[in-house]
């Protein structure tokens, strides 16, 4: 038996949701995975020349993960990856190879783990939950932990809001975009964030996309960031001038994500001279939200 699964990209913190929002974008990588002696992984796509075709692979962590919950024994798997995320742009690579591994080693096993446990065990690899989430229900997630528990909740967005995603071709590691966080934050921040987070949910709940821009803005994470992408304003900037509701970096960058409720082409074309004009080049992709996150089925 093989199994396919379609697992998104994802676009974490969305401004003021550091580590607790996340959402899915139409942007794909897919797995197809029989069980086999031993661990062969083929690769298509993004990463194809310098990710690990062995038992290093995270997708094949995922699925032998899967297994040891389980209580199955493992001896090893074929997995053929098409890639379309690219990695280390802030789009979560990582969550959809954990995820896309964890889902397809339980679907080849029958599905005996349920949403929950996957979700506690893609949180655990991952090291935080908001990616992960996304990936695994699809839409707008609202995530938290609590001691090993993972609760999170999928929420739906308007249908009529674009997401422009500029994709620098420099990366960037979450360790260095994490390292440069204070270990805390003044009161009157945090209040800030809470605020924007609370109007963030509920002005997407209630359409009212006029409040997005007050909405996305943030204190917690990006001021801290701007020493490893201080092109960002200008990209903010240009963006909301061409018409965006709001601009934020994605997870940890270097991608930004802007929200578009009308023609996303000018905010597009802005955000990429923006970027050139800082000496990057870059392209903007255009996506929707996925409202299914993670999908299996037999092949």
């Amino acid at each position: 038996m093989r199994v396919h699964v379609r697992v998104p990209a994802t676009s974490a913190n969305l401004g003021p949701g550091f580590d607790a929002l996340g959402l899915a974008l139409t942007l794909h990588n897919e797995i197809v995975l029989s069980e086999a002696e031993g661990v062969r992984v083929a690769i298509e796509g993004e990463g194809a020349a310098r990710l690990p075709r062995t038992a290093d692979n995270v997708v094949a962590r995922g699925v032998k993960l899967a297994y040891e919950v389980a209580g199955r024994p493992f001896r090893g798997c074929a997995l053929e990856c098409t890639n379309r995320v690219p990695a280390a742009r802030g789009l979560g690579s990582s969550a959809a190879a954990w995820v896309g591994g964890l889902v397809a080693g339980n679907a080849l096993l029958g599905s005996p783990l349920t949403t929950d446990v996957l979700l506690d065990l893609a949180a655990r690899a991952e090291g935080h939950p908001d990616n992960v989430a996304a990936a695994i229900l699809g839409g707008l997630t609202v995530s938290c932990v609590s001691g090993s528990t993972v609760t999170a909740v999928s929420l739906p967005v308007p249908a009529s809001l674009r997401w422009v995603a500029l994709i620098p071709e420099v990366t960037s590691a979450t360790t260095e975009a994490r390292a440069v966080l204070p270990a805390s934050v003044p009161h009157h921040d945090a209040v800030f964030n809470v605020q924007r987070v609370a109007l963030l949910l509920a002005s997407l709940w209630a359409g009212r996309l006029s409040a997005l821009g007050a909405a996305l803005e943030d204190r917690l994470h990006q001021p801290y960031r701007l020493k490893l992408f201080p092109w960002m304003p200008d990209v903010v900037r240009a963006a909301r001038a061409a018409g965006a509701l709001g601009c934020v970096l994605s997870g940890a960058g270097p991608s930004l994500l802007a929200v578009v409720a009308g023609d996303e082409a000018p905010v597009a074309g802005s955000m990429e001279a923006a970027l050139r004009r800082a000496g990057i080049a870059g392209a903007a992709r255009v996506f929707g939200v996925d409202a299914s996150g993670a999908v299996s089925r037999v092949v």
